[in-house]
């Protein structure tokens, strides 16, 4: 018998999506939406949070509420041979709390579960990120003595090791296997806002973070294989604050003509189908377009 989460996981896919069971193996790049909801309590779309996963190394794009629990989600599924603690690169595009509500539970759950060698979590966002991370670290003080001391589980072992790095637009990280470039997105009245492009082996994936014009994902993607694009779920004017913070159905008719991706995914939505937002670019915009759900595959 197959499942809840794999039953889960097919259901959730389109023509654009695949099972990991599905996926041809020739594709060295794949992309996992462990999260693709907002702030609203809804239980099918935990918080914002993506994973890239290129050969057998994961890097993550925001740690909503849920992060590791998705992520052993989508190991379960097939994602590779991964342990929940394998996320040890993780990119924030800014620090409103739906996307970091699960950072406490990366750097505690990861470090509580994963032998004594961990290396450290690798975190990579604007200003600001430093001081979040110290303040985690120093609320959960008591928790790290006790399971660091003589009678705790991780007796001898070190705290959690967090590397912070706060950026600025450009090149922000690289190894063997990705590029990762950094650069500035509007949303609102924040003063650092960062969506990313990873280059990898065979794909350039854009993602846009919470984003709204003037956009510069255009000039980012620019027919990349996937953008990955917040919201576009309500029509513009609706209200100051949504104009302000995020895209609109008529502004992403928009952005993904001037982009032009192979492939358009949207993500941070309400409960519901969204059906009417993804009619009403698809009506407009002849590419690919779809609307993801937790634990979609894309390649």
């Amino acid at each position: 018998m197959m499942s809840r989460t794999f039953v889960a996981l097919l259901g959730a896919c389109t023509i654009a999506c695949t099972s990991f069971a599905q996926a041809p193996v020739a594709s060295r790049t794949r992309v996992v939406m462990l999260g693709t909801g907002n702030p609203v309590a809804d239980p099918d779309r935990f918080g914002p949070a993506t994973v890239i996963i290129v050969d057998s190394t994961a890097y993550l794009v925001d740690a909503g509420v849920g992060v590791v629990r998705r992520w052993a989600a989508a190991i379960r599924a097939g994602a590779g041979p991964f342990k929940v603690w394998d996320l040890r690169r993780l990119f924030v595009t800014h620090l409103h709390s739906d996307h970091t509500l699960g950072y406490p539970d990366l750097i505690l759950s990861s470090w509580t579960l994963a032998p004594p060698a961990i290396e450290p979590l690798q975190v990579f966002g604007p200003k600001g990120t430093r001081a979040m991370t110290e303040h985690l670290l120093a609320a959960y003080a008591e928790d790290i003595r006790i399971r660091t001391g003589a009678s705790g589980e991780r007796a001898g072992s070190p705290a959690p090791r967090v590397d912070v790095h706060e950026i600025a637009p450009g090149v922000v990280y690289r190894d063997s296997l990705v590029t990762v470039t950094a650069f500035h997105v509007h949303h609102g009245t924040w003063a650092q806002a960062f969506g990313y492009r990873f280059q990898t082996p065979d794909k350039v994936i854009v993602i846009s973070g919470d984003a709204a014009p003037p956009s510069a994902i255009p000039a980012q993607c620019h027919g990349c294989d996937i953008l990955i694009h917040e919201g576009a779920i309500f029509h513009s004017g609706v209200s100051e604050y949504q104009s302000q913070f995020h895209t609109s159905m008529e502004e992403m008719v928009d952005i993904a003509n001037a982009s032009r991706p192979k492939l358009l995914v949207l993500y941070h939505q309400r409960p519901g189908p969204n059906n009417a937002a993804l009619e009403f670019i698809r009506a407009r915009y002849d590419g690919r377009v779809v609307v993801a759900r937790d634990l979609d595959v894309f390649q």
